[in-house]
């Protein structure tokens, strides 16, 4: 049978094809911009049929349709890998939760440690010639999902970008339960705020670092973006993209000519990613482009596959850290924000990476919903916070008061550092609280 006969016989609606789930059943939305949309909506209307439905979701850009009812909680469970606003806004309904993982090791959980999940819903592009549906802007750990699944359901969405591959980035229609043709809905658009001052002022002090024929990664938000800003607008040649996450800054350096991946130990030529989102700016410079290749995230965010590609330079937020160099990249406290994605992982094989560099960037400060000052230095996490990246592995530092390398400095020349990043006014109550925990010199400077 032809694949077109395969995908024909297997044509049909949504609604016929939730009516697979049963209550009880584990459900997985896939990644990001994969999630389902209109199987989204027929599984919802079926909310009054269903209890104990757990769905498995991440780094929501829209809110499901199943978390919408004000009773939806009686019916379905969130579970999510990473979060967003969205995400959060469904925890504090009461129906979420979060469940940390370093995000290598994802492929893994559904090998090795989770139940096989009862039925798989995905966006995908439309199917390609050898009976193929691309896991698109997620690759991530999506061939490991459908592995084990006992069902699967794939909902076309002509806008999806198809995407090449390293290796288990697709998904044979041999494999597939049932094919929904969707309304094919505008793709989300993930916008980075515009770099502030304090952006800028950061990514001044990284840029000179990295030097001609790196290897990059950035992470997500305004700083990373304003770095991008600067390479893009810079005299660097030659460099090359490995990351977790493709994200605009990394088309707007390659449409300087930045990037030709020619430097590159592993993968030469090539751009890896993990997962990508963005703007449609960024999805069509992906679609079909042979220079961009996704790849399963245990590759991706492998410290050895990191550290083999020569002069990798890692960049990363933070939402806080302590004069003891612990950085929180996921919480405020109790209350949660995102997770620990692949900071560490990135941090390590950087600083592994023969003449690699990582950097973990941040405000000195913040001003609250009061109006006051708040410092991100601070003498230790607060209660609740996560420690995302823990001090023996953290290597730059950089605020807009300047930055700082930690290796091979103690306790107290870390503190120094630190009070040094920080903002002018925290500076001597940091001290004083330095002081008091016993790592700091009479000697040290004020």
């Amino acid at each position: 049978m032809s694949y077109e006969q395969q995908y024909r016989e297997k044509l049909t609606t949504a609604e016929e094809a939730v009516k697979i789930v049963r209550s009880g059943d584990w459900v997985d939305y896939s990644w990001c911009v994969n999630h389902p949309y209109v199987l989204d909506q027929a599984l919802a209307a079926r909310k009054d049929e269903l209890e104990d439905v757990k769905v498995h979701g991440s780094t929501s850009l829209w809110m499901p349709e199943i978390c919408k009812a004000d009773d939806a909680g009686e019916h379905f469970t969130w579970v999510a890998w990473h979060t967003t606003g969205i995400d959060r806004k469904i925890f504090k309904k009461g129906m979420g939760y979060f469940t940390p993982m370093r995000y290598s090791e994802l492929p893994r959980f559904y090998r090795d440690h989770l139940e096989p999940m009862d039925v798989v819903m995905m966006q995908v592009p439309p199917m390609d010639s050898f009976g193929n549906f691309s896991f698109s802007v997620s690759p991530s750990h999506l061939a490991e999902l459908c592995a084990k699944a006992k069902h699967i359901i794939v909902e076309v969405n002509e806008n999806l970008p198809r995407t090449r591959g390293l290796y288990n980035t697709e998904l044979h229609i041999s494999k597939v339960d049932a094919i929904v043709e969707g309304p094919n809905p505008p793709l989300p658009q993930m916008t980075t705020p515009q770099p502030t001052e304090i952006d800028r002022k950061v990514a001044s002090y990284i840029v000179p670092e990295i030097p001609d024929g790196a290897c990059l990664q950035l992470g997500i938000g305004g700083m990373p973006n304003a770095v991008g800003e600067l390479i893009a607008q810079s005299d660097l040649q030659d460099l090359g993209i490995h990351t977790e996450m493709y994200i605009d800054a990394f088309v707007d350096i390659a449409e300087a000519g930045k990037i030709t991946g020619r430097r590159k130990t592993t993968d030469r030529g090539r751009q890896v990613f993990g997962m990508a989102a963005g703007t449609d700016k960024l999805y069509h410079y992906i679609d079909e482009n042979p220079e961009v290749m996704g790849a399963p995230v245990e590759y991706t965010n492998d410290v050895r596959v990191i550290a083999s590609n020569d002069h990798f330079i890692s960049i990363n937020n933070a939402i806080d850290i302590d004069l003891f160099t612990q950085v929180n990249a996921e919480s405020a406290g109790v209350r949660h924000i995102s997770g620990t994605g692949g900071q560490m992982d990135f941090v390590m094989g950087a600083y592994l990476s023969k003449g690699g560099k990582s950097f973990i960037c941040l405000s000195s400060s913040y001003t609250d919903q009061n109006g006051t000052l708040q410092s991100r230095i601070l003498p230790t996490l607060k209660p609740g916070s996560i420690c995302t990246t823990p001090r023996s592995v953290v290597q730059y530092i950089v605020t807009e008061y300047g930055i700082a390398d930690m290796k091979g400095k103690s306790t107290w020349q870390r503190a120094e550092a630190l009070i040094s990043l920080a903002h002018p006014q925290f500076r001597e109550e940091l001290i004083r609280e330095a002081e008091k925990m016993g790592i700091w010199r009479n000697s040290n400077k004020r």
